[in-house]
């Protein structure tokens, strides 16, 4: 099920040196995803063994701080739970990135206390979720559920959200901080075209102007706000 692997990252994962393992498969079908293969075609990519990661950890003990878990989305692996237990057993920290749309297994996650870290996507007001998570329909209170619990969860987290003008506007990103009102973090991630169009399709980024200012507007709701490029 692991279907990438980054040895080194300083970026994924805040405040320390990580490594990145990937996913294949996701429940979403965002129009903008630059993991499009990883997320519709995932059985056209080899898998890496877990015992490889496992391995490549254990000879990195003290000059890697912990491991990223991304994808595609994390939480449809049924190995998840396993593979987090035995790479904190080794005194890895973990970060999950997750789109939040199986908040059972986050749960499970958080009340065993397995996870130190967790990053999940908030694609965009609740009006206008589906469409921009790729689906017709979407479960809305399952979002709800794991924002909930990422807040409530005592772990260190953040929310974020890829913004770019087909799909955002001033008064979703508002709605958006309504939303997560009082949360602990929240990340803008400008949308890079320079890494790669999905079907063809064109998205366009806001400049540092627009950002600026729908930090300034988000930070009446939530107690840090950062941009992302």
């Amino acid at each position: 099920m692991i279907k990438g692997f980054i040895k080194n990252s300083f970026v994924d994962y805040p405040g320390k040196v990580a490594a990145t393992v990937f996913t294949g498969g996701c429940n979403f079908s965002c129009p903008f995803c630059h993991n499009g293969e990883l997320v519709k075609s995932p059985g056209k990519i080899k898998s890496i063994e877990t015992w490889e990661i496992i391995d490549f950890l254990e000879k990195r003990k003290g000059l890697i701080d912990g491991l990223v878990i991304t994808g595609g989305e994390p939480t449809l692996w049924p190995g998840l739970r396993d593979f987090i237990v035995k790479i904190k057993s080794m005194g890895f920290s973990v970060k999950l990135d997750s789109n939040g749309y199986e908040p059972l297994v986050l749960e499970k996650l958080l009340q065993e206390g397995i996870i130190d870290y967790i990053a999940m996507d908030i694609k965009n007001s609740p009006e206008k979720y589906a469409q921009t998570a790729g689906l017709k329909t979407l479960d809305i209170s399952r979002i709800i559920k794991s924002i909930q619990l990422i807040k409530e969860s005592g772990i260190s987290y953040e929310f974020r959200t890829t913004v770019m003008k087909e799909f955002h506007s001033k008064e979703d990103l508002i709605k958006i901080g309504e939303w997560l009102k009082g949360s602990e973090k929240y990340v803008l991630q400008n949308y890079n075209p320079k890494e790669g169009q999905v079907e063809d399709k064109i998205f366009t980024p806001f400049s540092k102007e627009e950002l600026s200012e729908y930090k300034s507007l988000l930070s009446d709701y939530i107690q840090k706000v950062e941009i992302r490029n």
